[in-house]
């Protein structure tokens, strides 16, 4: 990634790190950024995550609670002051009281969260304060995949969207705007309406691509799709065109304008998220939701194995020293995890859990990544469905029961979202080859429907419990377990 700053960049990064290591002497802190593509489910994880530790829930793989060392988990005031409040509460209150999903993350937030625990040592009881103090930094993983257009100039982007466009899975939706883009000439005088034209016909192709039907991934740049309080700015406003051909562009053409709002977007938009979060993680987990893509076909799971090579690609992996870790911050755990693994019955989580391997493994190749460790599991964060079994015939099959979202159907029938129903969800092949390649075959993909968050137990004495899961006490564990020993 250092081909992508410059000299400036990183001395602001050494100098933003010093100060962070600095704090650390006094408050040992943790940076674990939580990303993943559209509807992978991000705020569901994090709320899960501190509804978990605030309320010791059921974590028998994470060593820290298991031993009973975890003395207390409470929210704090969050280190940067600039960036947003993930609203936790809101979301415990949407998925608890409203058994409602809560909204998706449309831009950065964070949330501090300072577990007191006791180590494990004798001589860890004696030198640590037992005190870490967690900061998860929440972005859309959209916006991850604009980092490699630091090192791409206009004329490239340009090539690479028109080539990623004209592919089969793509070309009937960006017809419109390759159309506009090939009866444009760029190199004629700089029209701000022509401009904006294809910058909404561009726009309207990346959001088309994100439909359920598609699902596709690998669509920068990611602030077209989640502009925030950038809509309409000059910066956003520009989109690759077509016969560039090496020219350069005349000073008043559209298409050095187009050129200029490129750079800027990179300038303004790009270099600043990179700087001031990406570069500043320690720990990483990246949300995929496999299911989705297989559901949508070879297409969208090329897709997804192409964003996850970009993503990888752009972390600031390995490990440093004891003196390099005061200037630069590396990232040394990465964990990749394939969720809503309560869609499907526990049979299938390993060969989910081997998909997501397979595809984060090839990406891993691809992206030349190396200096972290890496880890892949399948997840619930929080879990809709329990198990069971039902008779057909003479066969037991394995199904999964909860409450389907309202208008969501099975064999054409219509869900009110108040009926709990039991759903034989299918098997994924033993085979991750064979199950990747299953997914341009609608005889045997996988089809689930969408349940509404679970109905809360309660114990004897009325407490309501923690939010129930699938393997997220694995994943605190990899991510957080070394840290409270």
């Amino acid at each position: 990634m250092a081909s992508l700053t410059t000299f400036g960049d990183e001395a602001r990064i050494a100098l933003d790190t010093i100060s962070g290591r600095a704090s650390g002497l006094v408050q040992p802190a943790l940076r674990l950024g939580v990303t993943g593509l559209s509807k992978a489910g991000k705020t569901v994880f994090i709320t899960s995550l501190v509804h978990n530790l605030v309320h010791g829930g059921r974590l028998p793989l994470f060593e820290a609670q298991k031993n009973g060392r975890i003395a207390r988990a409470s929210l704090a005031h969050q280190p940067d002051d600039a960036v947003p409040r993930f609203q936790y509460e809101d979301h415990v209150r949407a998925l608890v009281d409203s058994r409602v999903w809560p909204q998706s993350t449309r831009a950065i937030s964070e949330l501090r969260l300072v577990i007191e625990f006791e180590s494990a040592s004798a001589w860890g009881r004696m030198f640590s304060r037992g005190r870490l103090a967690l900061d998860i930094v929440d972005y859309p993983g959209e916006w991850l995949l604009d980092l490699p257009l630091l090192a791409r100039d206009y004329a490239t982007f340009s090539r690479e969207a028109l080539e990623l466009a004209a592919l089969p899975a793509r070309a009937d939706l960006s017809e419109r705007w390759r159309q506009l883009a090939e009866a444009t000439d760029p190199f004629a005088e700089a029209d701000e309406m022509r401009a904006r034209d294809l910058f909404e016909a561009f726009a309207a192709y990346l959001k088309a691509c994100k439909e359920d039907d598609r699902a596709l991934s690998t669509l920068p740049p990611g602030r077209f799709l989640m502009p925030g309080d950038l809509e309409g700015s000059p910066a956003l406003t520009f989109a690759p065109l077509s016969g560039l051909d090496g020219r350069r562009a005349p000073p008043n053409s559209l298409a050095a304008m187009m050129e200029r709002r490129y750079e800027a977007y990179k300038r303004h938009v790009v270099k600043p998220f990179f700087r001031e979060h990406v570069a500043r993680l320690d720990r990483q987990i990246v949300l995929v939701d496999a299911m989705q893509a297989m559901n949508a076909g070879p297409a969208a799971v090329a897709d997804l194995e192409r964003a996850l090579t970009e993503i990888l690609a752009c972390f600031r992996a390995g490990r440093g020293s004891v003196l390099t870790d005061w200037f630069a911050r590396r990232i040394d755990r990465i964990l990749v995890a394939a969720t809503k693994a309560d869609h499907i019955h526990h049979e299938s989580h390993d060969r989910l859990q081997a998909i997501a391997r397979r595809l984060t493994d090839r990406a891993l190749e691809r992206a030349n990544f190396s200096g972290a460790e890496v880890d892949v599991l399948a997840m619930a964060a929080v879990r809709a469905t329990r198990e069971g079994t039902a008779r057909h015939g003479k066969e037991e099959l394995p199904v999964i029961m909860g409450t389907p979202i309202k208008g969501e159907t099975i064999a054409g029938e219509r869900f009110d979202g108040k009926t709990e129903t039991a759903i034989f969800p299918g098997d994924l092949p033993a085979d991750p080859a064979e199950a990747l390649r299953a997914a341009a075959d609608e005889d045997n993909a996988i089809r689930f429907v969408r349940f509404r968050p679970p109905k809360l137990e309660k114990t004897a004495e009325g407490l309501t419990l923690s939010l129930p899961h699938i393997r997220l006490d694995r994943a605190l564990q990899f991510l957080l377990g070394d840290r409270l020993a």
